[in-house]
């Protein structure tokens, strides 16, 4: 008998889940071993059932996606992370596969496109979702690598833009990923020169303008 696929949802909102749960366990070959409303208690359940898939939404209260990501890769760099976000624009996708996804797929897909994302990923394969994935080549082979001026962001600085952006304090920010306020303040200053930007507001600004918040 073939050895079904176990998956761990990741996702804050309770009828995504649900929904998805649906989905994936109406093929013989997938089991949902655990579901997280938050990265925190998500890497918990990662820790205890160790899926060979990780279903993870970017946009959760708590320590969010990328930080979600950071824990498990730094754990264990064979993780099997796709990602499952209403953030469906190259930018989100170049920096969760520098994170250390291994699959990203926007929450606007087909069933069929969530179940060959969860088997590819599963074997150790690459997916994105073939839109973006077309989008993500030409963004690629770009000449102008920084065009994206996001793009020159280590995955730190670009971590802490999405908190940040999303409303938290340097505070909050250095709680969430576990480092200390004045490191969160010593990123900020260098990504803000990197940008070229002297407020959070000019910064907010670019976010919106690139796709990083709604």
């Amino acid at each position: 008998m073939k050895q079904s696929i176990t998956i761990l949802l990741i996702d804050d909102h309770p009828v995504v889940r649900t929904g998805y749960r649906r989905l994936l366990e109406s093929n013989s070959d997938m089991q949902v071993v655990g579901e997280a409303e938050n990265g925190e208690i998500g890497f918990q359940l990662w820790q205890q059932h160790t899926p060979n898939v990780i279903i993870l939404d970017l946009n959760m209260p708590g320590i969010c996606g990328f930080e979600t990501i950071h824990r498990i890769i730094g754990h264990d760099p064979t993780a099997r992370i796709l990602v499952f976000s209403m953030l469906n624009n190259v930018t989100m996708v170049h920096h969760a596969l520098k994170a250390g996804a291994m699959g990203f797929i926007s929450k606007q897909s087909g069933i069929g496109e969530m179940i060959n994302a969860v088997r590819q990923v599963s074997i150790g394969k690459t997916y994105i979702e073939s839109d973006l994935a077309q989008e993500l080549a030409v963004y690629i082979s770009r000449k102008d690598a920084y065009e994206n001026p996001f793009d020159q962001l280590t995955k730190r600085e670009f971590q802490i833009v999405k908190l940040i952006v999303e409303g938290n304090s340097n505070t909050e920010i250095a709680e969430k990923i576990s480092i200390s306020p004045k490191t969160v303040s010593v990123h900020y200053l260098n990504l803000m020169k990197k940008l070229d930007l002297q407020n959070t507001t000019q910064l907010i600004r670019l976010a919106i303008n690139h796709n990083i918040i709604k």
